[in-house]
């Protein structure tokens, strides 16, 4: 089988990983009931904190996070692949953990992903940002099995870094993921250009479900929620409202873009 159904579900996450928690769960449970087989939610899903400290106070370890027995437990009731985007985990160090989880029908985890790259920016609209302060970086790529085909994991600031994408479609991948919690400002100057560049260059189809609204102390994400083809048609595009996306992906489309132009196969070593 190569056929499945994908969701997307996109929210504005408050600071407290409760509030987040509800309003996760109440579309997850939309998105299981129009089919989706694969749900998956945004990075940060359960809490936007912008102060360091609270935020490294609210961080709990994977062992006692709430967040992450209770999307096990609901993979397990509806018997789905929840694709949490990120959640804040703390560790032994003095950074938090930006974390995504892949959790099977059974409520096992099947992928877990810390995010490599870190957001450490000056954007034009004034807003700073310095995740490397806040958190730690990952040191590994990002792979999972699903029954259809194999996903690569990735999140928000990873989807400016293609080799990393172009590694996961080489070892395999059909279905890259780049779960978000894009800036205004930059989201609606690249979003939709690099997702579609991701799924072109690749010849896979790619899966981002985003952030959006207005968060604690002002801090606005962009939305726009995308599940793209491998020719780079968008399938389904959330807009900036929270909601839920689907699409049905039908994994052979992956086989037939790569025939057309097979420019993984033309990957060569140079020197520089």
């Amino acid at each position: 089988m190569s056929n499945f159904r994908a969701a997307c579900v996109q929210l504005t996450a408050d600071r407290e990983d409760e509030v987040s928690l509800v309003q996760a769960s109440v579309l997850i449970r939309e998105a299981h009931a129009q089919g989706a087989e694969y749900v998956q939610t945004p990075e940060c899903t359960t809490m936007m904190e912008p102060d360091k400290k609270r935020l490294l106070a609210k961080a709990l370890p994977e062992e006692k996070h709430p967040a992450v027995k209770a999307f096990s437990a609901l993979a397990k009731e509806l018997g789905i692949w929840l694709h949490i985007g990120s959640l804040i985990v703390g560790t032994e160090e003095k950074r938090a953990a930006n974390r995504a989880y892949l959790f099977d029908p059974t409520g096992a985890i099947k992928g877990r992903y810390e995010k490599i790259h870190m957001f450490d920016v000056d954007i034009p609209d004034g807003q700073t940002y310095r995740e490397s302060a806040t958190f730690r970086p990952g040191e590994q790529a990002g792979m999972a099995d699903l029954p259809w085909g194999k996903l690569g994991m990735a999140i928000c600031y990873d989807l400016r870094f293609p080799y990393l994408f172009r590694a996961q479609a080489k070892a395999g991948a059909s279905v890259l993921t780049a779960p978000a919690a894009f800036t205004k400002f930059t989201g609606a100057a690249h979003w939709h250009t690099l997702l579609r560049a991701r799924a072109i260059e690749n010849g896979c189809f790619v899966i981002a479900a985003a952030q959006c609204g207005v968060h604690a102390e002002g801090r606005e994400t962009y939305g726009h929620s995308l599940i793209i083809a491998p020719w780079g048609e968008i399938l389904a595009d959330a807009g900036e409202a929270p909601g839920v996306i689907v699409a049905d992906i039908d994994l052979a489309r992956v086989a037939q873009a790569r025939a057309m132009v097979p420019s993984i196969e033309h990957d060569r070593a140079f020197s520089i």
